[in-house]
C-alpha cells in the first residue's frame, strides 16, 4: 500500500544553506524535498511537499489534507511557538502529526522551548539536522502499517 504523507515547512526555510548555516546548516529546502522524496519512494510513501512564509497558506495546506492524506510532517519553524492558529489546524484534521526541527531547540533560546504542537503529534524530531525529515517519514509508514 502506497501513503501519502504531506511535509510542509514554515516561514524562512526557504533561506536554508545561507541563512545562519553555522545554525541551520548548509544543506537547501531543494536538498530536503529530494531526500524527502527518495525517503517516501523507498518505503512506500507518496510526498506532498510544500513550504510557505504565509501562516494562513500554512493552514489552508493542512485543512486540504483532511480526507486524502495519511499523516503529516511539520517543520512549523518559528509558528511552532507562536500559533495556536496552526495548533487548531492541524488538530481539526485529525490525522497523525510528527513535527520536524533540523536543529535541537532545547538548546536554543528559551522561547524556543514551547510548541503548541508537541503535546498533538505522534512524535517530535529534533537535533538531527535534515535527517528528521527521514526518520519522521519512516516511522510515519511503520505507524501507518500497524
Amino acid at each position: 500500500m502506497t501513503y501519502k504523507i504531506a511535509v510542509f515547512n514554515g516561514p524562512n526555510l526557504n533561506l536554508l544553506g545561507t541563512r545562519e548555516p553555522e545554525t541551520y546548516g548548509y544543506d537547501t529546502l531543494a536538498t530536503i524535498e529530494k531526500l524527502c522524496h527518495q525517503t517516501g519512494e523507498s518505503c512506500g510513501a507518496e510526498i506532498e511537499f510544500f513550504q510557505t512564509n504565509h501562516e494562513g497558506d500554512l493552514i489552508d495546506r493542512i485543512q486540504g489534507c483532511r480526507g486524502n492524506t495519511d499523516a503529516i510532517v511539520l517543520n512549523a519553524a518559528a509558528w511552532t511557538h507562536t500559533s495556536v492558529a496552526l495548533r487548531d489546524a492541524v488538530t481539526a484534521v485529525s490525522l497523525p502529526l510528527y513535527e520536524v526541527h533540523i536543529t535541537n531547540v532545547h538548546k536554543r533560546d528559551a522561547f524556543r522551548h514551547h510548541s503548541f504542537l508537541s503535546d498533538v503529534s505522534v512524535g517530535v524530531i529534533c537535533g538531527f539536522g535534515i535527517q528528521g525529515y527521514e526518520y519522521a517519514i519512516r516511522q510515519a509508514v511503520v505507524n501507518l502499517s500497524k
